[in-house]
């Protein structure tokens, strides 16, 4: 039997989707350097958006099924890879931030509520996918990330000046916290605050990021609207808690971002529930559902919860994620699931059309 041609082997792959762009693998121009020996052994590549795609192994294996029944196919062999593309945003006459393809705000109405926690492992997580991944601690009256990540440096400059981030388990960090001493207040109004998130987005020598995460300070500040007005920004991460009182505000963080014209990639309720180590009895101590229910209702995906487990604490205290300790705990594998939920939004986003822009009041 004659070897297959191109035109074949491309039909067939028509039939595999990408669930989350819903459109097949080859309109999307996924599927390259296709080659057919004569022998009818088949080869490709996929080049999928992000590294941290949910479904990659279904692609893969559905990919090599539809190949395989192809007359004249022998042999397929499927390798995976990913080019992470960058969100369309709001036009206007913001500038992109040399070395990195998204930016993405982690926000949340209220304090309290373990939004840097959920920040500090998300950007691990995204990395440990094989995604290059930058950090930016953007609550300069707080900066706890390199507490987190247990890092105590001083921050030197390149040969061009530029600020070098510090690294660790995979992700580059920067944060007012390596040029203060621990104890110190961070004392500034407005303007300030503005000039150092320009100096943390354009004076650093990011290494090309897929993702740069900006764990923002809580509330409606001054810091977003500084960060809606130098950046393009891919999106937007809220944190809840699914007590009445955090989502009131968590309302409002959302209503912000909308209000800047940035994207809200998703809602994740923190602290969902307590999962007794002894007996396994699940205990929904600030309710249950609200989260996702307040997604709902305001049209926008729910990322996933994550539960209350001890080890997540003692982590952020020591400097040692839950994600690097304990991988393939139930709430690290709750961290990996909001990642890739999250880098699925990223490459909706970079398919969609601009968002247009309307002045801020």
């Amino acid at each position: 039997m004659a070897a297959p041609d191109q035109a074949a082997v491309l039909d067939a792959l028509r039939a595999v989707t990408d669930p989350d762009l819903g459109r097949d693998i080859v309109s999307l121009g996924f599927v390259k350097s296709l080659a057919i020996d004569p022998a009818g052994a088949v080869s490709f590549v996929i080049e999928l958006t992000t590294p941290a795609c949910p479904v990659k192994d279904q692609m893969q294996a559905q990919a090599q099924a539809a190949v395989s029944r192809v007359a004249g196919v022998t042999a397929v062999a499927v390798t995976m890879t990913a080019a992470v593309r960058t969100a369309s945003v709001a036009e206007g006459t913001r500038q992109p931030v040399a070395g990195v393809k998204n930016v993405i705000a982690v926000g949340a109405g209220k304090g309290g509520v373990g939004k840097t926690t959920v920040a500090v492992n998300l950007a691990i997580a995204l990395a440990q996918t094989g995604s290059r991944v930058g950090m930016i601690d953007g609550d300069m009256y707080g900066p706890n990330v390199p507490i987190m990540f247990g890092l105590a440096t001083e921050l030197v400059a390149d040969e061009r000046g530029r600020i070098v981030p510090a690294e660790k388990y995979g992700v580059q960090v920067v944060s007012m916290g390596f040029m203060t001493s621990d104890d110190a207040a961070v004392i500034w109004r407005g303007p300030m605050l503005h000039g150092a998130i320009q100096q943390f987005f354009r004076q650093v020598a990011w290494d090309e990021l897929d993702y740069l995460i900006v764990d923002m300070p809580p509330g409606t500040g001054d810091v977003a609207l500084s960060l809606s007005q130098s950046v393009p920004v891919s999106g937007a991460i809220v944190v809840t808690t699914p007590q009445q009182v955090s989502l009131a505000d968590t309302r409002r963080a959302v209503r912000m971002y909308q209000k800047l014209n940035i994207r809200t990639l998703g809602l994740i309720e923190n602290m969902s529930h307590f999962t007794c180590p002894q007996c396994g009895h699940e205990s929904d101590i600030f309710g249950r559902g609200a989260g996702e229910g307040l997604a709902h209702d305001m049209a926008i995906p729910f990322l996933g919860r994550l539960p209350i487990y001890e080890p997540v604490r003692i982590g952020g205290d020591t400097g040692r994620p839950i994600v690097v300790t304990e991988p393939q705990s139930p709430v690290a594998q709750a961290f990996r699931s909001v990642a890739e939920q999250a880098a699925a939004q990223v490459s909706i986003a970079s398919f969609s059309r601009t968002i247009p822009l309307t002045p801020v009041r």
